[in-house]
This record gives structure tokens, C-alpha cells and sequence, in this order.
């Protein structure tokens, strides 16, 4: 390809440089003004990020595209869990919440299972009927995704203060050990827990299509690279991010949990676009893989890294889930259990999952 085409393929990154350098230069200036310019400038650099990060997983997309799944999918959700946890710990330097992880993590929870499969079924229910995949993933998943919350964010409820580090530790351990053992049957024998294998079809491609594989032919070191900036790119946006929308809300009376939100937000919205894709495709198997990949990997990744900054910093955080929290948490996964069962997905199960997303959101509003 041109040096042309490159660049106006990259331009979301050439964009981001210049309004790092503006938001450098100008946030002590703006901070001055009033906390509504604030929230404004905040809710561009969001914006900034989620674009960003959008281009970071087309990479990542790319580069699982030459691997193939179930390596492409793990590609996919490593790459949004490492911007998930790149901005939580800038924030977690400036912020003073003790409950921005406990809530980041929830929200992931909530948007990947609820949002993400949930629209992504309803959607693809309403034009293909059933959806096949394969449901030893679907089982694999929730029953990780259910022991890592309740080790990491229910148990810790019961946990005395003073012997907090010690069940950190532990913590720490156990998430470890469920991610290799993860990692082992994803890659290893039992790679066909997370794999489905669609009919083949003849059809011209688009020009889209076409554009992608013309992406796709170049050496994978390329992609690699742009991902690496795109991260260092979004860390610096997000402390610029977080300075202004902390100043924006303060005050504001503003949901105590909305930068958590936030935060998930930003780190789920390319893999949003991926599913809604697949689902529109009838490739459900990827939608699987994607949304409860996605919240396993925001647990079992997220939780040890904030815990080894609490201990070693020495200022723990609140993990334990609210009971309001708890009962979203069992109510998602029983849910889940039940409607990933059967090895095919409809719209009536997409919808489920999509009213416990609007029930999300309605106590989000409601402070809960």
C-alpha cells in the first residue's frame, strides 16, 4: 500500500497526537474556566479514546484473522483488557474512590454479558431465527466468569480489614492459576470448547471485504506496532481525560459510579462493533467468544494487577460487591447458564439479557 493510503487509513492516530499536545497545553488554562467546559472537553477526549481504541482492535482483528480462533478471539479480548487496564490504574493515581475498580469490573460485567451478547442475539435473532455455537464455551465461560467474581468480589465482604493482604495474596494466586488453566485449554487440547465450524459459502466480497484483505496481507509486525501506539496514545488521553472529568462532575451530584462507567465503556466499544458483526453474520460462536470472553478476561486480569498496586502501594480498595451489585451479578449469570445452554441463541434470549442491561443502566441513574 501507499504511504498515502496508510495515512489516511491511521488518521484516527495522527488525529490523536496534536489533541494530547492541545489538551497538554491548554488543561490548566481550561480548568480555570467553568466545570461545564470541563465536562465537555472530557467528553471529547472520550471520545478521542473510543476512536482510537476502535482502530486498535481492527488491528487486533487483523492479527486474529492471520491466527484463527480461538487465538483470535483471545487477541481480541487482551487487547481491550489491557486498555481497560491501562486507564484504571492512570485514574486510580488521581482518583480517591476506593470502588472504581469493584465498579469498573461490574460495569464490564454488565455491558459485555447484558450489552454486548444481549443486543448481538437480539439482533441476530430477529434476521437469522436460532443461532448455532458451540455451548461447551458458552458453559466454560460462566462457570469461570461465576468463580472468579465470587472469589475476587463477594467473598471479600467477609474479609477483615486487618487480614485484607494476606486474602489479596491469595487472590492474586487464584486468578493466576484460573487464567493459565484458561489459556491451556483455549490453545491446548480442548481449543474445540471455543470453536464452531460455520458452513462454508460462495459469495462475491464487497469492497469492503476487499479493502480488509488488502490490510490483511501486510506483515503482522505492522499491526503490532500500531497497537502499541494506539495504547500509549489512549494512556496519555485517558489522565488527560480523567483530570477534566473529575473536575466536570464535582459537585455535580453526578452518579458516584459514572467514571467506572466510563472506563468500561471505553474498553468494550470496538468489541461492540465486532459482535454486532458477527451476530448480522450468524457467526454467534464469535459473539460468545467476545462478550463472556471479554468479562472472564476483565476479571481474571483486572483483579490481580489492582490488587498487587493495593499491596504494594499498601492503600486497599473496596472489592466487595453492593448487594444490589451481588444479586445483578447471579441474576446475569443464571440467565446466562440458562439461555447458553442449548448450542443456539434467539432474539427472545437476546432480550433477556437486554433488560437486565436497561435495568443496569436505570440503577446507574438511581445511584445504585
Amino acid at each position: 500500500m501507499s504511504v498515502a493510503t496508510t495515512l489516511k487509513q491511521e488518521r484516527m492516530l495522527l488525529a490523536a497526537v496534536p489533541v494530547a499536545v492541545a489538551a497538554y497545553v491548554a488543561e490548566h488554562a481550561l480548568m480555570e474556566q467553568s466545570k461545564m467546559l470541563s465536562f465537555i472537553v472530557a467528553a471529547g477526549l472520550i471520545g478521542v479514546i473510543i476512536l482510537v481504541s476502535m482502530r486498535v482492535a481492527h488491528h487486533a482483528e487483523i492479527l486474529a484473522t492471520k491466527v484463527g480462533d480461538p487465538y483470535g478471539t483471545m487477541i481480541l479480548t487482551l487487547s481491550a483488557v489491557a486498555v481497560e487496564v491501562l486507564i484504571l490504574a492512570i485514574i486510580m493515581s488521581e482518583s480517591t474512590s476506593p470502588t472504581l475498580v469493584r465498579d469498573t469490573i461490574y460495569s464490564a460485567v454488565m455491558i459485555d454479558i447484558n450489552g454486548i451478547l444481549g443486543i448481538a442475539a437480539l439482533l441476530g435473532g430477529l434476521r437469522h431465527g436460532e443461532q448455532p455455537y458451540n455451548d461447551d464455551s458458552a458453559r466454560t465461560y460462566v462457570v469461570m466468569i461465576l468463580t472468579a467474581m465470587g472469589i475476587s468480589m463477594i467473598v471479600p465482604e467477609f474479609i477483615p480489614e486487618a487480614k485484607w493482604h494476606f486474602y489479596s495474596m491469595f487472590t492474586i494466586g487464584a486468578m493466576i492459576a484460573l487464567y493459565g488453566l484458561f489459556l491451556k485449554m483455549q490453545v491446548g487440547p480442548h481449543s474445540y470448547f471455543f470453536s464452531y465450524s460455520y458452513p462454508r459459502t460462495e459469495r462475491r466480497k464487497t469492497a469492503a471485504e476487499q479493502h480488509a484483505d488488502d490490510e490483511e496481507d501486510r506483515p503482522a509486525s505492522y499491526s503490532i506496532g500500531v497497537i502499541l501506539i494506539g495504547v500509549v496514545l489512549i494512556g496519555i488521553l485517558a489522565e488527560f481525560m480523567s483530570a477534566f472529568l473529575t473536575h466536570g462532575l464535582e459537585g455535580s451530584g453526578a452518579p458516584v459510579a459514572l467514571m467506572a462507567v466510563v472506563v468500561a465503556t471505553i474498553s468494550a466499544a470496538p468489541e461492540i462493533m465486532t459482535a454486532m458483526r458477527s451476530a448480522l453474520r450468524n457467526r454467534m460462536q464469535s459473539v460468545v467468544n467476545i462478550a463472556l470472553g471479554a468479562s472472564l478476561s476483565t476479571v481474571i486480569l483486572t483483579v490481580p494487577v489492582m490488587e498487587a498496586i493495593a499491596l504494594y502501594t499498601g492503600q486497599p480498595f473496596i472489592m466487595a460487591m453492593t448487594p444490589v451489585q451481588t444479586v445483578m451479578v447471579f441474576i446475569t449469570l443464571i440467565a446466562a447458564a440458562i439461555n447458553l445452554n442449548d448450542g443456539e441463541t434467539n432474539a427472545i434470549e437476546g432480550m433477556t439479557h437486554f433488560i437486565l442491561f436497561a435495568a443496569f443502566v436505570m440503577l446507574l441513574f438511581l445511584g445504585l
